[in-house]
């Protein structure tokens, strides 16, 4: 056995509409894209305009990134944030206002099968999508779904290499 540094290179560069061309062609190499979305924000419209859901646009700029030629060979991984108040918010306001072909109960189990139904619809990568609800303010559950996506990033890089 043996040990190979290895350097994990992590960036945030945002979602505003506006930044987007600047950056999307710099990642080509990358192993693994880290999308994250707040799902508790589904109710809510972006700030920069007051007419788009904020869930709606992470959906069209996650179809964006999964369809980009720059990305073929890219894993996805998927970050379903603050699961805890999405969970609170779904008992009150209906998921069917942003999405008005959910016709589910106002549960959190139902509503979050939609939504990964949602975004595994737009991932036609040959690649597989990795999903995971998270609470970025429950530290020992962000470092475990980190510790899965390291190991999951180390065994897509031994496949391709052949040593897997």
């Amino acid at each position: 056995m043996f040990v190979c540094p290895k350097t994990v290179n992590v960036f945030d560069v945002g979602g505003q509409r506006s930044e987007r061309r600047k950056w999307i062609h710099f990642f080509d190499d990358s192993n693994a894209i880290i999308f994250v979305v707040a799902i508790s924000e589904y109710d809510q419209t972006l700030r920069e305009d007051n007419k788009t859901n904020r869930l709606v646009e992470a959906l069209e700029l996650f179809d964006t990134i999964a369809m980009s030629k720059f990305f073929t060979k890219t894993s996805m991984i998927l970050f379903f944030n603050k699961k805890d108040l999405f969970e609170q918010k779904i008992k009150i306001s209906p998921l069917s206002a942003a999405f008005p072909q959910y016709t589910g109960p106002m549960s959190y189990k139902e509503a979050i099968n939609f939504l990964k139904n949602q975004f595994s619809k737009l991932y036609r990568n040959k690649q597989k999508l990795y999903i995971h609800e998270t609470c970025a303010t429950d530290t020992n559950q962000v470092q475990q779904v980190f510790n899965s996506v390291i190991d999951t990033i180390i065994q897509e890089n031994l496949k391709d290499t052949g040593m897997l």
